[in-house]
């Protein structure tokens, strides 16, 4: 009698911990901004037309800064996700470094508040510049930075592979992250600075979310 079995299923470990790591970065956005926004319309005298969401870090800011040190994390997950999908594709792991560097100043930027500015906390004036409130800045500067050129490797990439569109939007998504963070770095008091400081800050993760989940459909199924 004549056996019969059934065909053997090939699975990738490798690949599935890729796209896992890489779900983290569609997370990651979303949760720091409903976070965020919650915690800005519940703080009493918090107007988001005025202020970043960073200022949250102040007295009694210990919810926000976990909520920037684990989307850190989640960012940093997403970046060895990064790394690994671009290197089986054929790419550089590259962008996968930049965005790990963007995750890790979240981390920091999360362990060291900002200064005050005039109304808020309520009642506060803006003074001297301290220590933790010049680092909070210098992180965050240095994040966008890296995260724009991690914008520009991976469209650079995506051009190499005749994806154009995603190449042209990962591209403009770069241009419209650092005109907005010296937008906001030169005009922090007024609301047109703070308003494309609001913008950078969602092109950051629509693009984070968008590139991860593109390069999760991307990478082949595990069982493949």
């Amino acid at each position: 009698m004549a056996s019969t079995s059934a065909p053997r299923v090939c699975f990738d470990r490798g690949i599935a911990v890729t796209r896992s790591l890489l779900g983290w970065g569609a997370v990651a956005g979303p949760f720091y901004l409903i976070v965020g926004l919650v915690l800005a319309l519940t703080r009493d005298g918090f107007d988001i037309t005025r202020y970043p969401l960073s200022l949250l870090l102040g007295r009694f800011g210990w919810i926000q800064a976990l909520n920037l040190i684990l989307t850190g994390l989640m960012t940093i997950a997403a970046a060895v996700g990064f790394a690994r999908a671009m290197r089986r594709l054929g790419g550089t792991s590259w962008a996968g470094g930049l965005v790990g560097g963007y995750g890790l100043c979240l981390v920091a930027s999360g362990l060291f508040p900002p200064d005050p500015m005039d109304g808020f906390p309520p009642g506060a004036t803006a003074g001297e510049p301290t220590t933790t409130g010049v680092l909070h800045i210098a992180f965050g500067g240095v994040g966008f930075l890296l995260l724009a050129a991690a914008m520009l490797v991976v469209g650079r990439w995506w051009a190499r592979r005749g994806e154009s569109r995603w190449a042209m939007g990962s591209q403009i998504s770069a241009v419209v992250l650092v005109v907005g963070f010296l937008s906001g770095a030169v005009m922090p008091t007024l609301e047109l600075g703070v308003l494309t400081l609001w913008i950078a800050v969602v092109v950051i993760w629509v693009w984070l979310a968008s590139a991860s989940v593109h390069l999760y459909h991307t990478v082949p199924h595990p069982d493949a």
